[in-house]
């Protein structure tokens, strides 16, 4: 009671609120000024909700396909997560250099452009075997399965996914450059942007008529209709290779050319040295 009576304490009070106010309002204008942070709020619980969705409206339709396809289901995982690796393996090892300030002494340095999107390229390499590898080892432990069990077809899908990966994390890079750091989350975000569409558990058929026209426009569907075959009816599709391969080298030619364009400007307007602001 006395110190509720004290005024000094209750304008104290007054001025905790204020102070925390002041925080919340700061949080809010820069909201307010990345979009990538807001899309973040909205991204995971829509994007669970119409992958889960998909998957269920999939098995009521064909309960037997687990018993059929024993494995199918973790071959997908284990192929998924080479994108995924794929993709953040070269994002992160270029923002390891903008949080860093590193971009910068690369750019004055005998590197080029292309030397360094080589280069990064490796590196998503490395650190996508580091990651898959011993999850596919471990599959066999706790599964009995063993991704291996694809023979020949597992290379061409593998290089397929980590090329659509290394992709990807071009245009994320090249987003980066262009708006600075606070883009950095959709490193994160972009890979699962496509799940839905990528038919990784379920076929393209599942989908809506009017969304599988953009399944058949990435890479990653025939990829993952071209495992099922392999794994259910022990066929290799080469015409889904074919499309991949197509749509693969689209997609990469478009991420390296953003990219390059997008650290030319960078270079040329002086930004590199404030990509991490």
């Amino acid at each position: 009671m006395t110190e509720l009576a004290n005024p000094d304490v209750a304008a104290d009070q007054g001025g905790t609120w204020t102070r925390v106010g002041a925080v919340v309002l700061r949080h809010i204008y820069l909201m307010r000024t990345s979009w990538p942070r807001v899309f973040e709020l909205m991204y995971w619980p829509t994007i669970q909700m119409i992958l889960w969705g998909f998957i269920t409206q999939f098995f009521l339709q064909h309960s037997s396909y687990v018993a059929q396809a024993a494995g199918v289901l973790i071959a997908a995982v284990l192929l998924w997560d080479v994108l995924f690796r794929g993709q953040l393996g070269f994002s992160l090892s270029f923002l390891e250099e903008v949080w860093s300030r590193n971009l910068g002494n690369l750019a004055v340095s005998p590197l080029t452009p292309r030397e360094f999107l080589l280069s990064l390229t490796v590196m998503s390499l490395l650190r996508t075997l580091i990651g898959v590898l011993p999850a596919a080892l471990l599959a066999i432990v706790f599964y009995e399965f063993s991704i291996f069990s694809l023979g020949p077809p597992l290379v061409a899908f593998f290089a397929l996914l980590l090329v659509f990966g290394w992709a990807i994390g071009m245009m994320v890079s090249a987003l980066v450059l262009r708006v600075g750091q606070g883009a950095e989350s959709v490193a994160w975000l972009a890979i699962f942007l496509i799940a839905p569409v990528s038919a990784i558990y379920y076929p393209v058929s599942v989908l809506p008529p009017w969304l599988q026209p953009v399944s058949w426009a990435l890479p990653t569907a025939p990829v993952f209709e071209g495992m099922r075959a392999v794994l259910i009816d022990g066929t290799l599709r080469y015409d889904l290779l074919a499309h991949a391969l197509a749509v693969d080298l689209a997609y990469l030619g478009l991420g390296a050319s953003l990219f390059l364009y997008s650290f030319h400007v960078a270079r040329k307007r002086g930004l590199l040295l404030q990509v991490g602001e």
